[in-house]
């Protein structure tokens, strides 16, 4: 199978179906990183449709020396944000109930749906640029390292992110939920 830098040469030497291994490749991972970041799964598939429509007609632009996913997270940053700041979403994830209730499973699976339910709730209310570290950080299980090349930051400015984002996590989930196993994970 060939590498990103053999497809993105093929693509600009005029072999454009080339790009669906581009997008059949990075299509997973772009459209969970934005329904991370904005908390709707047709939207996030909207905007990774956006996204690979806008990486194709920029690819010409694309610096070989840089990390060609890096360069790929970064266009679809930048598309949502954009798109964020035209919603301009203030209105906060309200949890479906009846997701939460299912008559068939016992409590536990219950409890387990609500907190995941205030953890993303969590996750929503965190501003724009500690929610996206914090989801490269833990739920893309990305490296500082990776995470600075993909967001143009120095690594110890993705430090400090994060540092604030699980600050902000632990307040927001000891004030929701008492605190407990959950906010712990966060090390802070």
């Amino acid at each position: 199978m060939p590498d990103d830098q053999e497809l993105i040469e093929q693509i600009l030497a005029g072999d454009h179906e080339q790009y669906r291994q581009i997008v059949d490749r990075y299509k997973g991972k772009i459209v969970g990183y934005l329904y991370r970041m904005i908390g709707n799964m047709p939207d996030a598939q909207d905007l990774a449709q956006d996204v690979f429509i806008k990486t194709f007609y920029r690819l010409h632009d694309y610096r070989p020396e840089y990390r060609f996913s890096s360069w790929l997270y970064r266009i679809a940053s930048n598309h949502c944000f954009d798109e964020m700041r035209k919603r301009k979403r203030t209105e906060q994830v309200e949890i479906d109930e009846e997701q939460l209730i299912d008559p068939d499973t016992p409590e536990t699976t219950l409890l387990k749906k609500e907190r995941d339910a205030e953890l993303e709730r969590s996750i929503m209310l965190l501003d724009e640029e500690y929610r996206e570290v914090f989801v490269l950080f833990y739920l893309q299980r990305l490296s500082y390292r990776e995470i600075s090349e993909r967001l143009s930051l120095s690594e110890s400015s993705v430090q400090m992110r994060l540092f604030r984002a699980r600050k902000k996590m632990k307040d927001s989930l000891e004030k929701t939920m008492g605190g407990g196993a959950i906010y712990e994970m966060l090390h802070v």
